[in-house]
């Protein structure tokens, strides 16, 4: 160990300037010792806190590895044993984490808790030191000032002796803090190479402990699966490197096809139309309108799905129905100057969406595909024989079927069935033997219509200032009588869920089998929209009136009405067949189905007391005794027992017994 330098302590004493010299050169060596143990006392915390952080990080890191397991990967399918071995390193890294632990307490006890004690205790004694050696120098510099002034005279023998004993204490009080500092600095020198050897050794200690309790730990159990895993790791690899062989020779395949394909409306005469597709995809402008004149394009991803017209924009999960392709018509128009556009309309003749393609041969086929799948030849047992056969050319492709009336003329054309024996006024039909077949009630592939009519406001505006055409084949309003010359008049709130022709009106269970194929075509379909009607029945007529415009959107005469009936379990479900006359002399059937507020049987009440009403007309003696039997309004109107014109009314059993009583 080499010689340390040392302060004299005879020396202090005597206060020379040589010892206050050599004793500002131990001063300046402790100053830049502290400046020097703060720096390394940074450095040393700076370590402390990135050991804890890394225990942090490693906590942080296991439960990560865990929560690989939970993630809802869309393409997780075969990450079971990168599961399990994310497990198994999550066990490790916890076991390092308690290594990291521990060793960050060892740091904080060995490296850095005796750089702190060594700057708070010695550094800051010799300071304190300094400052009370400083102060005593300053006394004993006034007090010999003071002793130095002393006069000649022998009077101030006593002011004489009180200034010596000052100036004794001031000197004792100096000699005794310099001797202090003096054995400070001179241990200081000694403790400066003990400090800075001691907290190394700690750190070396704890590092030394940390690997090698690592290296117990984990040296043997952690060779077989680190090879296990290196191996895995390769293999991925290798079928890595295999799939990037086989994409880019797919990639080169691809990119050597001819320009046609790039070009959006390549020559019509090589372009190989297929007209006999019964599904198609691809990109279409969607035309949208926008405001009174102005209108948008959008370009979407438009597929067709069994029957429907599904459209499915960019980004999105799935796509959504856009229009029922049964029973439709499509035609080419012209829209605003633009190329290669088609329009798809609804069975009953009503325009629908106008869509754009982006060459003729998509166009074409687009129109054949719709076609086809309108004629619903994607339910034969061989489509594609049977669009060979019926297809048409594709600038003249429109469904044979264009409008509900024709759908009803269709299906009415190829049965003759007339029940002559039926009178106008039958109320209540007699139960069958048996229930009769499915076929003997109505047609196979019946067409089935959903909307009544346009909706109000659409018909306000295409129909300004012309006439109003109904497309039930019914006269205007006007031809009917007006419902204030009617001896019943109840209101009942429905909502139109779907008509269609049928053969027969002899039984109620024509209008049961209605129910089940409407809901169900609804079902298939999507079809959730539904007109909701103010349906007035009054001793003459049944109207159906718009809720916002009182524009009537139906009317049929209640002798028409032959047959009517609600349903069973669901009792809001009603449904009532009208007779109408044909031009060809034939009269067809058609059951109307409905959804009521209220029971349904509360309108079959309200439609057979219609019927009586016209019945008992003819006899007045009758007609004075149903007047009694039933209640009137302030204005001489008939209403039903125990019901409101609001559709709240009495229970089921209620009507009855007023039924009867009437």
């Amino acid at each position: 160990m080499p010689t340390v330098d040392k302060l004299l302590l005879e020396e202090a004493l005597q206060d020379s300037p040589q010892a206050r010299s050599l004793l500002s050169v131990f001063e300046e060596d402790a100053g830049t010792l502290t400046d020097y143990t703060n720096q390394l006392l940074q450095a040393m915390q700076r370590v402390y806190g990135a050991q804890n952080e890394m225990c942090l990080a490693t906590q942080q890191l296991s439960r990560q590895l865990l929560a690989y397991e939970k993630q809802n990967f869309a393409l997780g399918k075969g990450d079971e044993e990168v599961i399990s071995t994310l497990h198994y390193f999550s066990k490790v890294v916890d076991e390092l984490n308690g290594l990291h632990t521990e060793l960050a307490k060892q740091l904080a006890d060995t490296m850095v808790l005796p750089v702190i004690q060594f700057r708070e205790k010695d550094l800051t004694e010799v300071s304190t030191l300094k400052d009370l050696f400083g102060l005593a120098s300053n006394e004993h510099d006034q007090s010999m000032a003071k002793y130095s002034r002393l006069p000649k005279k022998k009077e101030n023998e006593k002011m004489k002796m009180e200034i010596v004993k000052e100036v004794a204490a001031a000197r004792r009080k100096q000699h005794l803090s310099s001797l202090q500092y003096y054995c400070a600095l001179n241990a200081l020198q000694y403790r400066k190479r003990a400090a800075m050897m001691e907290p190394l050794i700690g750190f070396a200690h704890g590092q030394i402990n940390f690997f090698k309790r690592g290296a117990e730990m984990f040296s043997k159990s952690m060779d077989g699966f680190l090879s296990s895993v290196k191996d895995m790791v390769q293999s991925i690899q290798v079928e890595l490197e295999a799939e990037a062989d086989k994409m880019r020779v797919s990639q080169q395949e691809l990119l050597s096809v001819s320009e046609s394909v790039y070009t959006p409306d390549i020559d019509v005469a090589t372009a190989q139309i297929n007209r006999n597709l019964i599904q198609k995809t691809g990109y279409l402008n969607l035309r949208n309108k926008t405001g009174l004149v102005t209108t948008t394009w959008e370009r979407l991803y438009f597929f067709t799905q069994g029957g429907n017209l599904m459209c499915q924009p960019r980004g999105a999960v799935a796509g959504g129905l856009i229009q029922d392709l049964d029973n439709c018509s499509v035609m080419a128009v012209d829209c605003e100057d633009r190329r290669y556009c088609f329009q798809i309309s609804t069975p009953s003749g009503k325009p629908g969406i106008i869509l754009q393609a982006e060459s003729r041969k998509e166009y074409e086929e687009w129109i054949c595909a719709v076609n086809n799948i309108s004629r619903q030849i994607y339910l034969t047992d061989n489509p594609e024989a049977v669009a060979i056969k019926l297809n048409q050319t594709a600038l003249q492709a429109v469904t044979p079927i264009t409008s509900f009336g024709k759908k009803q003329e269709s299906s009415c054309s190829s049965q003759n069935i007339k029940n002559s024996d039926i009178e106008d006024d039958k109320i209540v039909p007699k139960a069958t033997a048996s229930i009769p077949e499915t076929e003997e009630l109505i047609v196979p592939g019946t067409p089935i219509q959903f909307d009544i009519v346009l909706p109000a406001t659409e018909f306000l505006d295409q129909n300004r200032g012309g006439r109003r055409t109904n497309p039930f084949g019914e006269t205007e309003d006007d031809a009917f009588p007006e419902a204030e010359d009617s001896l019943l008049q109840q209101m009942f709130i429905v909502r139109f869920l779907g008509s269609m022709a049928v053969k027969t009106d002899s039984t109620t269970e024509v209008i049961y089998e209605a129910m089940r194929q409407v809901l169900a075509a609804r079902a298939i379909h999507n079809i959730f929209r539904m007109t909701e009607s103010h349906l007035v029945v009054t001793s003459q007529t049944l109207r159906l009136i718009d809720p916002q415009t009182q524009v009537s959107r139906a009317c049929f005469e209640l002798t028409s009405v032959t047959q009517f009936a609600a349903h069973q379990e669901n009792k809001r479900l009603v449904g009532f067949v009208i007779r109408v006359p044909e031009s060809t002399g034939e009269e067809s059937l058609s059951t109307y189905i409905f959804e009521s507020n209220s029971e349904g049987e509360k309108i079959c009440y309200a439609i057979n007391l219609g019927k009586e009403i016209i019945e008992v007309q003819k006899d007045p003696e009758a007609l004075a005794r149903l007047m009694l039997s039933v209640p009137l309004t302030n204005d001489g109107k008939y209403v039903l027992l125990n019901d409101q014109a609001d559709d709240t009314g009495g229970s089921p059993s209620e009507n009855r017994g007023a039924e009867s009583e009437a």
